[in-house]
């Protein structure tokens, strides 16, 4: 090795003996750095270990208690690298060191714009809570069961068992319809009745028919009848009634109701009439017997 470093230049030995020099002045500020990056990683440890519980606890969401967590390991990280580069190089002051870091905070922002802007929308979602897991939504042609609420994004579960996963941005700056935001949603069907029947009777034997079906919560509002229309060949009546918020809640309520305001208004003897169409003719129309017909 000796004679290695007797055979290299000696302005190359003269820079080589700076390097060692300076290695060995700064080795101190590195071995202090080092430490203290460890009690940075120490901290952080404990902190994982202690208010994930403290947090849940307060009864606050999974999801938000992550993205709290998150938050607060990336800006210790940040801090204590920060420290720990001053720490090692008194030189790299915490100005200058700031400065290089918003400088490449903002290309990294462009960059990577859509990213933080379904973050910080992932954020906004978890802590205003417009919705919830198990909730059914719609939004954007996007209609479902809420599974999971992420940082990025939203896992939608379609009521035909599909899973759309759907960036945050899209439900913070459009319009939600949160179907399941009460227990109980109001629905409505149109019936219609013949010309020739009592109106007045007709919506009494309607309102019996639809408040004895089981799916219908009249504890909550009464159920509602109106004349609706005169249509073409009926009278049309709304029928409107309140029942469970959930999709399946919906399509089993409107079954039953449909059967029974169908058989009630048969047991009653007042006819559903089929679409009537009345022809009428500028000419009177003649008529011919085809041949081989009998004349009988």
């Amino acid at each position: 090795m000796s004679d290695l470093w007797s055979n290299l230049p000696a302005p190359l030995q003269e820079q080589l003996g700076g390097y060692v020099a300076a290695f060995w002045a700064v080795l101190p500020q590195l071995v202090f750095a080092l430490l203290f990056v460890v009690i940075v990683w120490l901290v952080i440890k404990l902190l994982k270990w202690i208010l994930p519980r403290t947090l849940r606890r307060a009864r606050m969401r999974r999801a938000l208690v992550d993205v709290i967590m998150m938050l607060i390991t990336v800006g210790l990280w940040l801090t204590g690298m920060l420290i720990a580069v001053t720490i090692a190089f008194p030189t790299i002051t915490p100005g200058k060191a700031l400065t290089a870091l918003g400088v490449g905070g903002v290309a990294i922002g462009f960059a990577f714009k859509d990213v933080f802007e379904n973050f910080l929308a992932g954020i906004l979602l978890l802590v205003r809570e417009p919705f919830s897991i198990d909730d059914y939504i719609e939004c954007e042609e996007i209609e479902g069961q809420v599974e999971e609420i992420t940082i990025r994004d939203t896992h939608v579960r379609q009521t035909d068992g599909q899973l759309v996963v759907a960036p945050n941005a899209m439900f913070f700056k459009n319009p939600v319809t949160i179907r399941t935001a009460r227990d109980v949603r109001r629905t409505t069907v149109i019936c219609g009745v013949a010309y020739g029947e009592d109106v007045d009777r007709a919506r009494e034997v309607i309102a019996d028919a639809v408040r004895n079906v089981d799916a219908v919560r009249d504890d909550v509002r009464d159920v509602e009848i109106f004349a609706q229309e005169f249509a073409d060949s009926a009278i049309n009546f709304e029928v409107t009634w309140w029942t469970g918020s959930r999709p399946i809640d919906i399509r089993s309520s409107r079954d039953k109701v449909v059967a029974a305001v169908k058989r009630a208004l048969d047991d009653a003897g007042i006819e559903i009439p089929f679409p009537y169409r009345t022809m009428t003719f500028k000419e009177p129309l003649s008529l011919h017997r085809a041949k081989g017909e009998d004349d009988s």
